[in-house]
């Protein structure tokens, strides 16, 4: 069987600058003990990662600037299409700063230039166009310019195609994009809570909370939960992850790694339970990683080996599969 197509739109991309430090201290320049930059943005770590897996993507992006030259640099090799639309202004910077005393991370984002209609409505065909009845990943931060219902409307306009859509955004972007009954959406807890404005304290809290998006017409709902592992959920499926334990450098494009093994997983045809465990591999081989690195493809069987999946088929009832 062919593969489907698979596509992802990066509105808002960067180079992701990461500075790993000893401590961060209030008005006293601190010296970097290393530092790393990589392509970023959302949908670029995606189809970064789906390269990775042997899945070729297309990445479809806005770039400007001196910034946006860096960029094409850095991410030569390492995706297998780059569909860039050239823009006024400079893509952003964005930083990571790994502080070791005590551990902590901090992240500072850029805001990016405006988009113009012209630029959007560009973009917008030609993931129409690239996507055809295959997959579309739209995540990521929203550029000055840009409508907050925008997922929604290429969602819908994706959808009449016979393609599906995997959304990982926040926000009022997130609610709109629920509101087109998207394939898949990928929030964390925090971005979930914020959807349905109420706290989700337990995990079976959050396994409610992610049926009740499925009520609405979501296919699939992911809910990454960090070292608690991850749910997925559908209007009559749960299925439990809990993730390999790794050493945690940077969590900066775990999500990303896992929307890639998601992705994987489910335009291969695979059961809902091995999408999930490969995604859960992918994003805890990303946290072992310096900056915005990616997980090592050669890590992943063994990753893979340690991730379990339970298929929870009653409130009381799970069974753990091999």
């Amino acid at each position: 069987m062919e593969t489907p197509a698979l596509v992802t739109l990066t509105l808002n991309p960067c180079v992701d600058v990461s500075y790993d430090i000893t401590q961060l201290i209030e008005d006293q320049k601190v010296h970097a003990n290393a530092n790393r930059l990589d392509p970023g943005g959302n949908g670029i770590n995606v189809a970064r990662a789906l390269k990775r897996l042997q899945m070729p993507a297309v990445a479809c992006t806005v770039l400007g600037g001196e910034i946006g030259d860096l960029f094409t640099r850095l991410v030569t090799g390492q995706i297998e299409q780059l569909h860039a639309v050239r823009i006024a202004g400079e893509t952003r910077i964005n930083v990571t700063l790994q502080q070791q005393q005590p551990r902590a991370q901090f992240e500072v984002s850029g805001i990016g230039p405006t988009l113009d209609a012209s630029t959007l409505q560009h973009i917008t065909d030609t993931v129409l166009r690239l996507t055809g009845d295959g997959f579309a990943v739209l995540t990521g931060s929203r550029m000055p310019g840009v409508p907050t219902d925008f997922y929604a409307q290429l969602i819908r306009r994706l959808q009449v195609q016979g393609a599906r859509t995997v959304i990982d955004a926040q926000g009022d972007m997130l609610a709109q994009a629920v509101a087109a009954r998207p394939f898949l959406i990928k929030p964390n807890r925090v971005e979930l809570e914020q959807l349905l404005q109420q706290t989700l304290p337990d995990r079976q809290a959050v396994i409610a909370a992610a049926q009740s998006v499925c009520a609405r017409g979501v296919r699939w709902v992911c809910v990454s939960l960090g070292g608690e592992g991850a749910v997925l959920v559908s209007a009559t499926e749960v299925y439990v992850g809990e993730a390999p334990v790794v050493p945690v450098v940077s969590t900066v494009g775990a999500g990303d790694s896992m929307v890639a093994g998601l992705l994987s997983g489910f335009s291969r045809g695979e059961a809902p339970a091995n999408a999930l465990r490969l995604a859960l591999a992918c994003g805890s081989g990303t946290a072992a990683q310096p900056g915005t690195e990616l997980f090592d493809p050669a890590a992943l069987p063994e990753l893979l080996a340690r991730a379990q999946v339970a298929v929870v088929a009653a409130p009381a009832a799970t069974r753990f599969s091999a």
